[in-house]
């Protein structure tokens, strides 16, 4: 199966012999394989592991931190269109900690102001550990 990853951030991944892809959807996490049914269906902020054959016929894992984006497949063919790609080599484990406990902390905050809950400072707050905790997971698997 042929997959394209395309990032906003540049990053790019590209395989004509990937195994699997497993990813993270709004829903549920999913398993693509060769001869999938078609589907369109968005991610989020999660780790995206990819199996696939490299050029000497071996068997390679690599693993990204994603911050959603859209999967498509059709026929025998993948593409992935992601707002972040981030390998284990870029990640700043101390930022990430950090990212982690602000946005912990602004959700308790924006959850027990006296007043109503500011929910789009509340949905920022929960993307921002959605992210740092795909970074952290992502960290550990190495």
């Amino acid at each position: 199966m042929k997959l394209e990853i395309l990032s906003f951030n540049g990053k790019l991944f590209k395989s004509h012999s990937v195994i699997s892809v497993t990813a993270m959807t709004k829903i549920w996490e999913i398993t693509v394989l060769e001869n999938h049914s078609a589907l369109i269906t968005s991610l989020k902020p999660s780790v995206l592991r990819v199996v696939y054959m490299d050029e000497n016929n071996m068997r390679q894992e690599e693993d990204f931190a994603v911050w959603g984006g859209i999967l498509e497949v059709a026929h025998s063919s993948m593409k992935i269109l992601i707002d972040m790609l981030v390998t284990v080599a870029d990640i700043d484990l101390d930022l990430a900690e950090k990212a982690k406990q602000k946005a912990l902390e602004m959700m308790v905050t924006y959850k027990h102001s006296k007043d109503k809950v500011d929910m789009e400072k509340f949905i920022e707050a929960q993307d921002m550990l959605l992210k740092s905790v795909a970074q952290l997971k992502l960290w550990g698997i190495r």
